[in-house]
């Protein structure tokens, strides 16, 4: 008997398999990548942060240089606040101004502390000033393609690497741009905020002043449509783009929750309309309540306006199966991937 019990025992894997424990193939491939990605942070860190130059290449000095202006180069210049809180003022029925005008603000922080830490590097290369221990981790991040610490500070959540985070933040300040130059957009990027809370409590408060209730009555209402973009206005609430699905996918003929495909491990969301509703008129039956994030990290410290730093929002999203599937699966919807 002990040995047919060793026998059998030695015939099971070492590791068990996801569906074990309720979970897709896909958590396998989502595990080995954060091995990777861990395992090349720790190689990074064994990296020399100063090498001379030579025949082979380039040196430090000059490489640091060229990241720097390419990262210039590609910031535009700031938001005139003052212009824009002119042409979008404080309106009791619009309070998507004030939402505006804010991202321009905490933007142009952001930008501020960018350039400024840029061009002080390029300065203490060249010996113009004092090579500060600020300057030296922003010149090591810079080295090894990680996002400078003084920039995470002043920054909205992010895991991308540099170059990755440099053109998501390009690509937002082009979205407010557009906002500021064209009107506001007719479906947003709800990725693009920088506090997505402000948004979302602004669209509740348009539909609390235009039917006067009380706003502590009031939450959001989702619907998710059948296209990728759309050209117009609804009656009440918004039209929101840029999520990404993790743990499952949307299956646009039955418009409703489905399981991954293999070795996919996120999917885009189409446009999803947000309607603000009484909260007791508000139904989660056949829904699972996915929570939204601005990272993968899926955590985050509560800040001093009361929300936390990563989670958003809680999204219903139409489902044929029970929750618990879903909770098992990990499924949640992400503002930002990694990549």
């Amino acid at each position: 008997a002990v040995v047919s019990t060793q026998s059998t025992g030695k015939q099971l894997p070492t590791s068990q398999l996801p569906e074990v424990f309720g979970m897709h193939d896909n958590v396998d491939i989502s595990r080995e990548l954060q091995d990777t990605k861990h395992l090349f942070e720790d190689l990074l860190l064994t990296q020399a942060q100063s090498t001379g130059g030579g025949a082979g290449g380039a040196s430090t000095e000059q490489k640091l240089t060229d990241i720097a202006t390419d990262i210039l180069s590609k910031l535009p210049s700031a938001f005139d606040i003052d212009e824009a809180v002119e042409k979008y003022p404080v309106k009791y029925e619009e309070s998507m101004n004030t939402v505006l005008v804010q991202e321009m603000e905490r933007l142009n922080r952001l930008c501020g502390v960018i350039t400024t830490s840029l061009q002080n590097l390029q300065k203490a290369i060249k010996g113009l000033v004092v090579m500060s221990e600020s300057l030296e981790q922003v010149a090591g991040s810079l080295m090894v393609g990680k996002v400078p610490e003084l920039w995470s500070k002043n920054s909205y959540p992010s895991l991308k690497p540099l170059g990755s985070y440099i053109n998501d933040l390009v690509a937002r300040l082009k979205f407010l741009k557009t906002w500021y130059a064209n009107d506001k957009p007719t479906c947003f990027w709800v990725s693009a905020f920088y506090f997505n809370q402000a948004f979302l409590t602004g669209v509740k408060q348009n539909y609390a002043r235009k039917y006067t209730i009380p706003i502590d009555k009031l939450d959001l209402d989702f619907e998710v449509l059948p296209c990728d973009d759309i050209d117009q206005h609804p009656e009440d609430g918004a039209y929101v783009k840029g999520l990404f699905l993790e743990g499952a996918r949307w299956d646009s003929k039955k418009m409703s929750l489905a399981e991954s495909f293999p070795k996919i491990l996120y999917d885009t969301v189409p446009v999803i309309w947000l309607k603000p509703a009484i909260k007791t008129e508000i139904s989660t039956e056949g829904k699972y309540v996915s929570p939204v994030y601005k990272t993968s990290a899926r955590q985050g410290q509560l800040s001093t306006t009361g929300h936390s730093t990563n989670f958003v929002v809680a999204i219903n999203l139409p489902t044929i199966k029970p929750q618990k599937h879903w909770v098992l699966r990990g499924t949640c919807l992400l503002c930002s991937l990694d990549d």
